[in-house]
């Protein structure tokens, strides 16, 4: 008895001559693009239903450089409140822009170490801490009404006020549909 037969014999089962089976590897990946895809439409439904509303009127506050006093731009009624120079308290619920400018003076000597703070409340939000270069502060926030911000230094003569300054912009007031 020959075996030359059974060299030619498959040794499983198998499709018909060309038909491909799908792997799970490909399987895998057409679920993974399908899951993505709903995700992204249910980002899409959830922002089309509660959108953020653009501010309708400019509410700018800006402090500085020196000498100055806080300008302001600002509706009725307004978004921010003047509690000091470099401090403000928020008054409307919103996403805010802060930006600004810390020029620090390269002649101090002082004991203190060169440190700007940007307070929300009493948490500190950002630090700077190179005094060899310009530096710019800021960043958007979601700032509440009552919340206050503030620019402190660790030493008033760290930085070259005349050059220095910060300011706030409201971007967009939440508006949830209920």
């Amino acid at each position: 008895m020959s075996l030359n037969h059974m060299e030619n014999m498959p040794l499983s089962h198998s499709s018909p001559q060309g038909a491909q089976r799908t792997s799970w590897k490909q399987w895998v990946l057409y679920s993974t693009i399908i899951i993505l895809l709903l995700l992204c439409s249910f980002g899409t439904l959830i922002l089309t239903f509660l959108p953020l509303k653009t501010a309708n009127e400019t509410c700018v506050a800006k402090f500085g450089p020196l000498p100055s006093k806080w300008q302001m731009t600002s509706p009725e009624p307004p978004c921010v409140n003047e509690i000091a120079d470099w401090q403000l308290r928020i008054l409307q619920n919103g996403l805010y822009l802060i930006y600004g400018q810390v020029d620090p003076n390269t002649a101090y000597e002082g004991a203190a170490p060169f440190e700007v703070r940007l307070y929300k409340n009493e948490d500190i939000i950002q630090t700077l801490t190179s005094n060899s270069e310009i530096q710019n502060v800021g960043g958007t926030y979601e700032l509440h009404a009552g919340d206050t911000i503030n620019l402190k230094f660790n030493s008033e003569h760290q930085v070259l006020k005349n050059n220095t300054y910060w300011g706030i912009l409201l971007l967009a007031n939440p508006q949830f549909i209920s």
